[in-house]
């Protein structure tokens, strides 16, 4: 295992190799095994997403931030008690800092979950999408990417699995036929030098695995080691990949959930990314799953904030991240939600 002061640069996997020879999956395991657990981040290359596809989505982006701020806000977060929707920058709030960046957020397209008076607070978070009238095209473009993604992205789970000696499918009952899909339309405004630079704040993510296409404008860091950053500097139709909180937490803390952020780019300048989030399903609670003895030897156990503590059932892991994002969403459609103590893991 590298010396985190070793890490200058995030590793590169080509998931291709998953098709190879005997050898070059054994390899590809391997260095899955060390990218996720030395570092928590990786380029991500032969993903067999279409370049094309990655474009449009890149090119209908820009053009949903260009429409007029009547057209976003007609599709306003504020309006979804799914969470769902457009925020304009300063609206979402990391570490009690605003994040200097607009967004889009979209998830799964299904049906509101049937509640009734004993049902958890987190089955509201299911529903549809709202799509902006003004550009037609983005909805079914959006919804073939995350087709494409979460196909990818649960090879790419299955993957990690066999790399921590596990059955292939050790996975698949946290995700069933529902998996907890997000995506996210992100775009930094350029900032002024003696303005805030935060364009999202350090943190770490929620779900299992999350993806970043990013533009060719730099501003994603990595903590490798404790106040020490590495750029996650932008590379031609490659996908940046980080380990989420959910899968730190069902390994012990052998996969490595890293704290990251976005820089704001300089004044006059712009960055967008497109962020795709695989999560489990909602209902779904997180076992400790039984790692080789020689892995268990260097699990470090997940690394819970206080502030921010980590739950084993994903629904509420989830909505507690949402409320404490969003508090305008909070207020007008969960002021009675209470997150119950018991839960942390």
């Amino acid at each position: 295992m590298p010396h985190t002061r070793d890490i200058t640069a995030l590793p590169v996997l080509d998931l291709s190799l998953l098709e190879g020879t005997v050898a070059q999956r054994q390899g590809f395991f391997e260095e899955l095994r060390n990218a996720a657990r030395d570092v928590g981040f990786f380029y991500l290359t032969g993903h067999g997403i279409d370049s094309e596809l990655l474009s449009q989505v890149q090119q209908h982006s820009r053009q949903f931030f260009a429409l007029p701020d009547a057209d976003k806000a007609a599709v306003g977060m504020i309006n979804s008690p799914h969470f769902r929707g457009y925020n304009r920058a300063a609206s979402e709030i990391t570490r009690g800092k605003p994040d200097l960046r607009e967004q889009f957020d979209l998830g799964a397209e299904r049906a509101v979950l049937p509640t009734d008076p004993n049902s958890p607070f987190w089955a509201r978070l299911q529903g549809p999408n709202q799509w902006p009238e003004a550009l037609p095209e983005l909805k079914p473009l959006l919804l073939e990417w995350q087709q494409a993604m979460t196909a990818m992205s649960l090879r790419l789970l299955r993957a990690f699995a066999q790399a921590l000696s596990l059955p292939e499918h050790a996975f698949d009952q946290l995700y069933g036929d529902t998996p907890n899909e997000h995506i996210k339309l992100i775009r930094y405004p350029g900032q002024a030098a003696d303005a805030s630079n935060q364009g999202v704040g350090a943190h770490k993510d929620s779900g299992f695995l999350s993806f970043l296409l990013q533009d060719q404008q730099a501003g994603l860091q990595v903590e490798v080691e404790e106040g020490r950053w590495i750029d996650a500097l932008p590379r031609a139709n490659t996908l940046v990949v980080n380990i989420g909180e959910l899968l730190e937490l069902a390994t012990n803390g052998y996969l490595r959930a890293t704290v990251h952020r976005v820089v704001s780019p300089a004044q006059g300048s712009e960055r967008l990314s497109i962020a795709f989030f695989l999560g489990a399903r909602l209902d779904a609670v997180v076992p400790l799953y039984p790692l080789p003895a020689a892995l268990l030897r260097e699990a470090r156990g997940p690394a819970s904030d206080p502030d921010n503590p980590l739950f084993r059932d994903v629904g509420w892991n989830y909505l507690k991240g949402r409320l404490r994002s969003h508090p305008d969403v909070a207020q007008r459609y969960y002021a009675d939600a209470l997150i119950p103590d018991a839960l942390s893991a």
